[in-house]
């Protein structure tokens, strides 16, 4: 059941975009000149030892707890948090951690299982998705 304010319904367009945007800085903020590769905040902050993971567990925890605010099922919630536990049990290694951090991702993978979630929703009542 998506969120609502005491006089109106939240835009889950903007909302979304909101997320995108967050978890763009989390793992996709900068890439590296002549590659595709890129990076965020997850795999910068993730390089200060013993707090840079716990740090970046916050941002992604919100992400997964706006999702559920959006009508995301039980299911999906759960795959989400996996992907977040994921990324911050491997990212507290020291070193090869960090390289898993900038390769697993789990806030984009997290929107992209919120963005085919409102697809589905929104191909089933029969209306744009956001």
């Amino acid at each position: 059941m998506p969120d609502v304010t005491a006089d109106r319904p939240i835009d889950i367009e903007a909302e979304v975009a909101q997320l995108e945007q967050l978890a763009g800085w989390l793992d996709a903020r900068w890439g590296l000149p002549g590659t595709r590769f890129r990076f965020g905040l997850d795999s910068v902050v993730g390089l200060v030892p013993g707090i840079g993971d716990a740090l970046t567990f916050l941002p992604a925890a919100y992400l997964v707890w706006r999702a559920r605010q959006l009508g995301m099922p039980t299911s999906t919630v759960l795959r989400m948090c996996s992907n977040v536990g994921i990324d911050t049990v491997f990212g507290a290694v020291p070193l090869v951690g960090d390289l898993f951090d900038a390769g697993f991702k789990c806030n984009r993978r997290n929107i992209a299982l919120l963005r085919r979630h409102l697809a589905a929703e929104a191909a089933r009542s029969g209306r744009a998705a956001p």
